[in-house]
C-alpha cells in the first residue's frame, strides 16, 4: 500500500507559499461536528494537529466511521467537484488545529496560476486514490471476516 500524500508537502515551495496566503488558522474542540454530509462544501482544511473522524450516516439514528485523519491530512475535497456537497460528515475526534481555506478563493488562485491549479488537482487526486485504496483494503478485510463468521 502506498503512503498517504500530504497536500502541503506535495506542492513545490513557491506554490505552497501562494496557497498559504489564503490560509486561516482555526481550531475545533473535541467532539465538534465540522461538517455534515450533504452540506455545502465551500472550504477545506489541512490538519495541523489532532484527529478527525469521517463518518457516513446509515439512518437517522446511526453513523459509521469510514476513515480517520491526522496531522498533515487534507480534510474535505468536495469543494473541488460539482455539486459542491460534502459526501461524508466530519467530527473532531480530539482537539484539532487546522489551516482553513476558502474554496472560492483557492479556485480563483488556481485560475490565475494554472500550474498551481494543475499541481493542486493532481495532489488531491492522489490523496483520493490513496483513500480509495485504503477503503478497498478495509472492505476486503470486512468481507473476509464476514465469510469466516467473525463479527467485528
Amino acid at each position: 500500500m502506498t503512503q498517504a500524500i500530504k497536500l502541503l508537502t506535495a506542492l513545490p515551495p513557491p506554490q505552497r507559499e501562494r496557497l498559504m496566503t489564503l490560509a486561516r488558522e482555526v481550531h475545533f474542540p473535541e467532539d465538534t461536528r465540522i461538517f455534515e454530509s450533504g452540506g455545502t462544501a465551500d472550504r477545506f482544511w489541512v490538519i495541523r494537529s489532532g484527529a478527525v473522524s469521517l463518518d457516513q450516516r446509515i439512518n437517522h439514528l446511526h453513523r459509521t466511521t469510514v476513515a480517520g485523519l491526522g496531522s498533515g491530512d487534507l480534510l474535505g475535497w468536495s469543494w473541488l467537484f460539482p455539486p459542491y456537497r460534502w459526501d461524508f460528515g466530519a467530527v473532531a475526534f480530539s482537539q484539532v488545529r487546522a489551516y482553513e481555506f476558502d474554496a472560492a478563493a483557492v479556485l480563483g488562485l488556481c485560475e490565475q496560476d494554472p500550474p498551481l491549479g494543475l499541481t493542486l488537482v493532481r495532489a488531491v487526486a492522489e490523496i483520493l486514490a490513496h483513500r480509495l485504496e485504503m477503503t478497498r483494503g478495509q472492505l476486503l478485510e470486512q468481507y473476509a471476516l464476514h465469510r469466516r463468521g467473525v463479527v467485528p
